[in-house]
């Protein structure tokens, strides 16, 4: 548990829609950002754009080999990680090249981890320290066209929890936010695709208010969904057999097919 107000926030994937978010609130909360992303020009003018002062960019490149070691050393001791930063990951195994799965593991995957590794040591020794995983309701069902997202998601999901039971007597936290279909930003927003009809969909700024929330508490996880989502993510995770027969049908696979296409250029 962190009380934000002048503490250090290293956030990834800072200049996506719910990086953003993500930033606004934190920065309004009196958190120092420290904001990543790749383009360098962006961040600087997200930094302009936010409430308060001693805002600090750190342009990288998360799917390059070693840039999250890198990252996490000049990041000068944060209090806070949000590992927000992820690529869009859809498409059909066949379809993607040996370069784009492991870019896909390794920003999505192995960069928070690794992050983490790195900068836990120093909140321990500081006494006092948050890590923050965005996640996914992806990372509880299966979908079409999602097989390296789901494994992403998946393994992120048993990392926070296996690594939260480590730090259960310790002055370090870790929290996972798991969004469902997000509107205005990500996935669906980016490739032009529709959101399976039914389900609902939750907002950035919804995203933002959870990792305040999971900053200030000691909660592992914390769901942003609609009741809906969340209940079918949960009969997925329990009853894969259920969840592969009704994401089976024509509309489950139309949808799939028409966010893959629109995120073929983004992988």
């Amino acid at each position: 548990m962190v009380e934000i107000a002048g503490k250090k926030v290293l956030l990834t994937g800072a200049t996506g829609g719910i990086g953003r978010a993500i930033a606004s609130t934190l920065a309004t909360a009196g958190g120092n950002l420290i904001l990543s992303a790749r383009s360098g020009e962006a961040l600087e003018e997200l930094a302009a754009s936010l409430p308060g002062d001693g805002h600090t960019v750190l342009p990288a490149d998360l799917g390059e080999p070693g840039a999250a070691q890198v990252l996490a050393a000049r990041a000068d001791a944060p209090d806070v990680l949000v590992a927000n930063a992820a690529l869009p990951s859809t498409g059909r195994l066949t379809e993607l090249t040996d370069e784009q799965v492991a870019r896909m593991l390794r920003i999505n995957l192995e960069a928070p981890i690794l992050l983490g590794q790195a900068l836990l040591p120093g909140m321990l020794e500081r006494g006092q320290g948050k890590l923050v995983m965005i996640g996914s309701l992806a990372g509880k069902a299966g979908s079409p066209r999602s097989s390296i997202y789901n494994a992403t998601k998946f393994g992120l999901r048993g990392f926070a929890f296996g690594l939260a039971a480590d730090l259960a007597d310790s002055p370090v936290g870790i929290t996972l936010v798991a969004p469902g279909f997000v509107r205005e930003a990500g996935m669906f927003a980016d490739s032009g695709a529709d959101a399976p009809p039914g389900l609902g969909t939750t907002t950035p700024d919804k995203v933002a208010v959870a990792v305040l929330k999971a900053i200030r508490s000691n909660r592992i996880e914390i769901a942003v969904a609609p009741l809906v989502q969340r209940t079918m993510a949960h009969v997925g995770l329990i009853s894969p057999h259920l969840s592969h027969r009704a994401q089976s049908g024509s509309a489950g696979q139309n949808a799939a097919d028409s966010l893959a296409r629109g995120q073929i250029d983004k992988r």
